[in-house]
């Protein structure tokens, strides 16, 4: 019985991520979702209390798959040097923004629809983003970066930067700005020697 309730507890973490991040969290009602997946309202209740219980489901959830693929970009693209792992990560934003089916950060889709800091939806955005800020950080204070809170911060805009601009004009070139520019914070950051260091 558990597995069943899992399985279609992940099924409409699943179907609602899709549909969320293609038309919007106010645009689509449970009843599109739990529909799509086959299954009652009276059933839907019973794995979230709430159309919000669901969005926050999908942001955590997405937030944990975003990590994951973050430390597989690192461990299979981003070398030994805190250098390189730092600009493995513009590998992985290059990856995420240019599949088809790019509508833009559902992070930054999340706290446009919901603005108010308090918003649960809005607060979740956020954690994923300063847990994101974080891995930046650690990899860079291993590395022995003179600041590894502002590069990461530094870093990290600028992504959020590629992301946006991507997504709002759809030029292509904005990966390779991204990297120019990640380039100059990372030399700014770490000595000479390994700033120049490549993979």
């Amino acid at each position: 019985m558990k597995t069943t309730e899992k399985s279609t507890r992940d099924r409409l973490i699943e179907v609602a991520v899709r549909r969320f991040y293609r038309d919007g969290f106010r645009n689509v009602g449970i009843d599109q979702v739990y529909g799509e997946v086959g299954i009652s309202k009276t059933a839907f209740y019973k794995h979230f209390e709430s159309k919000e219980d669901l969005m926050l489901a999908v942001l955590n959830d997405q937030r944990s798959q975003f990590e994951e693929m973050l430390l597989a970009q690192i461990q299979q693209h981003g070398g030994d040097t805190a250098v390189s792992q730092l600009r493995a990560l513009f590998d992985l934003v290059e990856q995420v923004i240019e599949r088809d089916e790019w509508h833009g950060c559902i992070f930054v889709n999340a706290t446009m629809e919901f603005p108010l800091p308090h918003d649960p939806a809005h607060q979740a955005a956020a954690r994923a983003k300063r847990a994101f800020e974080d891995v930046v950080r650690d990899i860079a204070a291993r590395g022995g970066a003179a600041d590894p809170e502002a590069l990461a911060r530094e870093l990290c805009l600028i992504i959020e930067g590629a992301y946006v601009t991507r997504h709002v004009t759809g030029d292509q070139n904005t990966i390779n700005v991204a990297r120019r520019l990640g380039e100059l914070v990372i030399a700014q950051h770490f000595p000479p020697a390994a700033a120049r260091q490549r993979r």
